[in-house]
């Protein structure tokens, strides 16, 4: 038998970028907002936390995959449709014979990324819009001395185009490539979730609701997603703090994430993390059924008296 989840979960994800790209705009530098401000969008948060639900067997229907199509004596890779995406997680055979819209749905509730972020479904016969139970903001870097570093790369190989230049030297180079990297950036990103968007869709019969094991699932990727993500750019990303703070039905909390401060750590001493919506959580405690901060001890302490606390290590899950 599953079991909704009781109340809203409001709280911050914390990313530590170091020497690494965490969300690169389309020139290559880390994202910044007009006045200068550095940022990670939503979706930089929640690509790697779909690709360990997908790492984990789970149905992910919002990521980007490939077919071969082959014709005659040429092939290419391409990028699948959402329309192809769904057919194949889903066995469907062809999506525009399903006539009844009430099946998509239920089917689009089937995978983890819908069921926790929503989905925008916009194909012929079935535009469908899913507002999500977890609504994530966007992280701002909260490290003042944050600086971009840039790094020339020597290929091993010349380009093809070299051929055409006049100047010999040149020509016979090797290519230059260039890898953009923050020399350190902390970003918290806030998060809301609410199990009950979904009250509607579960009159209609195509959902159970956000339960307790969505939570979980939505909990156990949130914590890993950025360490566990290790491409090029992501390496030097992990995850550094989470916090959820579990309340009653109708509570309401603002951004937790404008209220936390950084403080660099020299000389062998930790980084400090001060908890400023201390005041702001005693005020309703009675309206909080539990509060959790998971943080990395080796490196990090945190500040901020909280009643009611429990923090645990960020990687092994484990009370501290």
């Amino acid at each position: 038998m599953t079991t909704k989840l009781k109340g809203k979960v409001y709280g911050v994800l914390g990313i530590q970028s170091v020497m690494a790209n965490w969300n690169a705009d389309f020139s290559g530098y880390p994202k910044t907002t007009s006045t200068g401000d550095v940022f990670g969008s939503d979706k930089a948060l929640k690509y790697p936390i779909k690709q360990q639900w997908l790492h984990q067997g789970e149905k992910v229907l919002y990521v980007k995959s490939y077919k071969l199509d082959v014709k005659k004596d040429e092939s290419t890779f391409r990028p699948k449709s959402l329309k192809e995406r769904y057919e194949e997680i889903f066995d469907v055979a062809d999506l525009k014979k399903e006539k009844q819209q009430d099946k998509i749905l239920r089917n689009l509730f089937q995978a983890v990324d819908v069921k926790n972020f929503g989905a925008t479904f916009a194909e012929e016969g079935a535009n469908l819009s899913i507002t999500g139970a977890v609504q994530i903001g966007q992280g701002f870097n909260i490290y003042e001395d944050t600086t971009t570093e840039a790094q020339q790369i020597l290929s091993p190989f010349r380009s093809e185009n070299a051929k055409q230049k006049k100047n010999n030297e040149e020509a016979n180079s090797s290519t230059l490539g260039t890898k953009i990297v923050s020399s350190e950036a902390h970003y918290m990103y806030p998060f809301v979730i609410n199990p009950f968007v979904y009250n509607e869709y579960e009159s209609f019969g195509v959902t159970e609701g956000y339960t307790e094991a969505d939570y979980a699932k939505f909990k156990e990727a949130a914590l890993v997603a950025a360490t566990a993500h290790n491409s090029n750019s992501k390496l030097g990303c992990e995850n550094e703090l989470a916090i959820f703070i579990h309340t009653n039905d109708h509570t309401y909390l603002p951004d937790l994430a404008q209220f936390i401060s950084f403080t660099k750590g020299f000389d062998g001493e930790k980084n400090v993390l001060t908890l400023g919506f201390g005041s702001l959580i005693e005020e309703i405690a009675e309206k909080i059924s539990s509060i959790e901060v998971f943080y990395n001890p080796y490196t990090t302490s945190i500040k901020g008296e909280l009643k009611g606390v429990t923090y645990y290590n960020i990687f092994t899950s484990k009370e501290v």
